[in-house]
């Protein structure tokens, strides 16, 4: 017998934490349990043929495929091939993206069983009665939540690959007690945490296996302020203890929740060490009351303005445009607002229709039209037109390859000047009309457009070369010694790393 867990990854430095996590609790079954990932984008045939050479010379073989919106189309084909080719297989569906609304999805029809939620107890149980008998009746198996401490954790099972080239996914909880109705946590009853010793021990082990770049998909990370205080010490032990041997660590924060005790740790950190994903997602109070965001605006604004200040984390701030209820105006002023909070990047998304949410019973009210393909994207609403919602499309990939890239710094206030949403979508709209392309830019290419435009507003030219100069865009700035030290001494990601010379 053998036990095959496979995904296919958004890229090769994201290491599945849910396989893993699967596989840790495979219990007797984890000797014969084996860990396949591979990277969307790969040809069908590859995968089929890599996951086929590992099948068991004797006996039964079952594939557990996970399944997430970014590569369940790509899946369906693996899927699909797979038992074109070795029906005999037996494959099982778990993950996020299959476990609601399943009964219509083709990849699900194909496969043989789907646990739905949490796997970590159900597919083993599962694989044990595929194995021994007697054999399941059921199709779908409705995942079975263990006691936290119940679950064995899987850090053990990242490479030595993993730790060089990955970044390292952990959590210190699960859930969230927040109700938004974008967001498949909106289902959760609340969050539930991991015993923390246990977990600081396996980060322990981790940095001592040579892991410096974490990443928490916790999603209140700062809801327990005395858990993350001393998740944050470890990091501070390991920083102080060794500052030429330098960590990062990425943590999703509340924006409004930011008590002084958390301040002074965060406070603490040097350039290059953390990272904060912050979700604003509207400033329109009564669109987040629609959509069941409680956020107090005032004390997040405060909160940002405050980390820009007087910390030296970068921080990734998220907007969503295409929520039931806000028009272009509406969103424009919120952008607005961030901008002059002056954040490192800005992450401007387009609303998906996760499966499960609870946002489609907003649906008629408000006339949301949703792409019926993966990502299930926004296309209209009553108060954002389709041709409207493709600006605001095009807005976001340029906004990330010119504002987010940290290759524009210098550039980008020229820009924006006093109203950054209404400039930059002049901008968006001329570079759409002038290369039909929103990927595919070379980066020469895009800074001469940029000039270019900056020339067509009435700037001077030999200004505009100066100013594109000192930018990533065209040459390497120059960067003030006080400065060189925290990139140097770094092990931020690349994108992160340029923003800190500025």
């Amino acid at each position: 017998m053998t036990i095959l867990l496979s995904t296919l990854n958004a890229r090769y430095a994201h290491a599945s934490l849910g396989l893993r996590y699967l596989q840790a609790n495979m219990g007797e079954l984890r000797e014969a349990t084996q860990l396949h990932e591979f990277v969307i984008g790969a040809k069908t045939t590859d995968i089929v043929e890599k996951l086929l050479s590992h099948k068991a010379a004797e006996g039964t073989t079952i594939v557990g495929f996970g399944v997430y919106i970014w590569n369940v189309e790509e899946t369906a084909k693996v899927v699909a091939m797979l038992k074109r080719v070795a029906p005999e297989i037996v494959i099982v569906l778990g993950g996020p993206e299959v476990s609601y609304e399943s009964a219509e999805q083709q990849i699900v029809q194909l496969a043989d069983y789907l646990v739905t939620g949490w796997g970590d107890v159900t597919f083993p149980q599962l694989c044990r009665q595929i194995l021994n008998g007697p054999k399941p009746l059921m199709k779908t198996h409705v995942g079975v939540q263990p006691p936290m401490a119940d679950i064995v954790l899987p850090y053990s099972l990242y490479s030595e690959q993993d730790i060089a080239h990955r970044t390292l996914y952990v959590e210190a909880s699960r859930g969230c007690p927040f109700k938004c109705e974008f967001c498949l946590s909106a289902l959760d009853k609340t969050a539930w945490p991991f015993a923390l010793d246990n977990f600081l021990l396996e980060l322990e082990s981790l940095h001592a296996r040579g892991a410096r770049l974490f990443k928490f998909v916790d999603r209140t990370f700062n809801l327990n302020v005395k858990t993350s205080l001393k998740i944050l010490q470890f990091f501070l032990d390991k920083l102080e203890a060794n500052p030429d041997d330098p960590v990062f660590a990425h943590f999703e924060l509340v924006p409004d929740h930011l008590p002084d005790a958390l301040k002074d740790a965060i406070t603490r950190f040097p350039a290059g060490a953390l990272q904060f994903e912050i979700g604003i997602q509207s400033f329109n109070p009564e669109v987040q009351a629609l959509v069941s965001r409680k956020q107090n605006n005032e004390k997040a604004a405060e909160n940002i303005r405050w980390l820009m200040q007087h910390s030296h984390a970068h921080l990734h701030v998220d907007l969503i445009a295409g929520l039931p209820g806000e028009d272009i105006e509406s969103f424009a002023r919120g952008f607005d607002q961030l901008v002059a909070l002056q954040p490192h990047e800005i992450q401007f998304g387009i609303l998906k229709r996760l499966r499960g949410t609870p946002i489609i019973r907003h649906t008629e009210a408000y006339g949301l039209v949703f792409d019926p393909h993966p990502p299930y994207t926004i296309l209209a609403t009553d108060r954002i037109p389709f041709a409207t919602m493709q600006r605001l499309v095009r807005f976001a990939r340029y906004w990330d390859l010119i504002a987010n890239s940290g290759r524009f710094a210098h550039t980008l206030p020229v820009l924006l000047g006093q109203s950054p949403f209404a400039n930059f979508m002049a901008l968006s709209d001329w570079l759409y009309a002038k290369t039909d392309a929103t990927h595919r830019i070379a980066l020469d290419r895009l800074a001469g457009l940029v000039g270019e435009w900056l020339r067509l507003q009435g700037m001077d030219g030999g200004a505009v070369n100066d100013l594109l100069s000192t930018d990533y865009a065209g040459k390497t700035p120059k960067v003030p010694e006080q400065q060189k030290q925290p990139l140097a001494g770094s092990v931020a990601p690349q994108r992160q790393a340029r923003h800190l010379v500025h």
